[in-house]
């Protein structure tokens, strides 16, 4: 057998194309060589380590998501050999910025790292004294203005460049507080019917919008007027895949992509797109230069893995790929339907695609949420789930069928 067909054949995870409510197709994995591979594996082997089945977005302290099978395949191939790291970096960034529109891009160590890159290229331009100067920028323009609703605890990467954070609540205190000293402002892509931000929910679970809340837009028209570089981190906000372009299209100064969620890209990587004077200077402050960004290396193995995850993500079918979620939470919520005092709903969520709504009656089934979240853990298949949500985009057939057979075991049991 060939390289290209073994690597297809032993990672590529089975994609449901149509599901009935009574039968999915598991021919290249079963539930039993799943659940034997969950308890024998090179993490158990190696580290006693036991994986988990992914039925949760993808969260980086739940190890992401999983690379398809041509992005391994470029991962390993681009190990053996040797190329100039600047001279990759560069190529990646503008092949990366053809695919999202941008005057220019940089790959990163993950979404995180893009941040601190981004406002370390805006507290210092080309500067080399200044970038050497890093993290304590001794010059008055390091503000970093972020609307309240915008905050959260990432924000520590604008401070570990060296920003100073000034919070505004309302548009009325962002207008009052964006001065000469604002050297960039922050913005998280949001929801749009909700003006809220993070992961998806069932839209019945949605708050109600906030209206004081300001949209990337706004906040990018009033970084335009004050001519100070807008941010707008929308590391994890992919579907719907418009989002890959749409913040660049609406005049965002740069934007941040993870590498390692919706695009299936390694774990490790990420992207900074946006100015091309900005990328300029954000690269300077990175790997392989001595700046403040010398310890978040892209290996040549991540930047090639990362592109071809793009390239492989922007000519999906996204509707159909969404349809094949959709379906396999239909069936996951079929299978889940007579268990005393479970309700299990196929809930669409915030972000346009289904999950299956879990919620109970206490009296009859004894377990809180974070009971549930241990006893699924503790279990064998070991598996774990966001919340109230299981979320099925992560999930081949055979693991999907396993989910439904082990939440039944769990409340059944009770």
């Amino acid at each position: 057998m060939r390289r290209r067909e073994f690597l297809r054949s032993s990672l590529a995870a089975p994609f449901i194309g149509a599901v009935s409510a009574t039968t999915i197709s598991t021919e290249e994995r079963t539930p039993e060589s799943v659940a034997a591979e969950l308890e024998d594996n090179v993490y158990t082997r190696v580290l006693g380590v036991r994986p988990h089945i992914g039925a949760h977005e993808h969260i980086s302290r739940l190890s992401g998501s999983r690379m398809p099978a041509e992005v391994v395949e470029a991962l390993v191939e681009a190990n053996r050999f040797f190329v100039d790291v600047e001279e990759l970096s560069e190529a990646a960034g503008r092949k990366v910025a053809e695919l999202l529109g941008a005057e220019a891009a940089l790959v990163t160590a993950g979404g995180f790292s893009a941040m601190i890159l981004a406002a370390a290229g805006c507290l210092t331009g080309t500067d080399p004294e200044r970038i050497d100067a890093l993290p304590h920028p001794d010059w008055p323009k390091r503000e970093c203005l972020i609307q309240k609703a915008h905050r959260f605890s990432y924000d520590r990467a604008y401070r570990a460049a060296g920003m100073t954070i000034v919070e505004a609540v309302d548009r009325a205190e962002i207008l009052e507080k964006v001065s000469e000293n604002t050297a960039m402002i922050a913005v998280l892509a949001a929801v749009e019917e909700q003006r809220q931000f993070g992961p998806p929910v069932p839209k019945r679970r949605a708050l109600p919008p906030e209206a004081h809340v300001l949209m990337p837009e706004e906040l990018i028209a009033i970084g335009k007027k004050a001519r100070v570089p807008v941010l707008v981190d929308m590391a994890s906000d992919l579907p719907p895949a418009s989002n890959l372009t749409r913040w660049i299209r609406a005049g965002a100064d740069l934007v941040v992509v993870s590498g390692g969620k919706g695009l299936r890209g390694p774990q490790s990587s990420g992207i900074l797109a946006g100015r091309k004077d900005l990328i300029e200077a954000a690269a300077l402050n990175a790997a392989p230069h001595t700046g403040i960004g010398r310890g978040m290396k892209v290996g040549k193995e991540e930047m090639v893995a990362l592109v071809v995850a793009l390239e492989r993500y922007v000519k999906l079918d996204h509707e159909k790929e969404i349809a094949g979620w959709n379906e396999k939470a239909r069936w996951l919520a079929s299978r889940l339907q007579g268990i005393r005092g479970l309700t299990a709903e196929y809930a669409v969520n915030t972000k346009g695609y289904a999950d299956v709504d879990l919620s109970w009656d206490e009296s009859v089934i004894p377990l809180n949420h974070d009971e549930l979240r241990r006893r699924l853990l503790a279990g064998s298949p070991r598996m774990t789930y966001d919340g109230t949500t299981v979320r099925v985009r992560q999930l081949d057939d055979a693991e999907l069928s396993l989910v439904a057979r082990r939440l039944r075991e769990v409340f059944e049991a009770l």
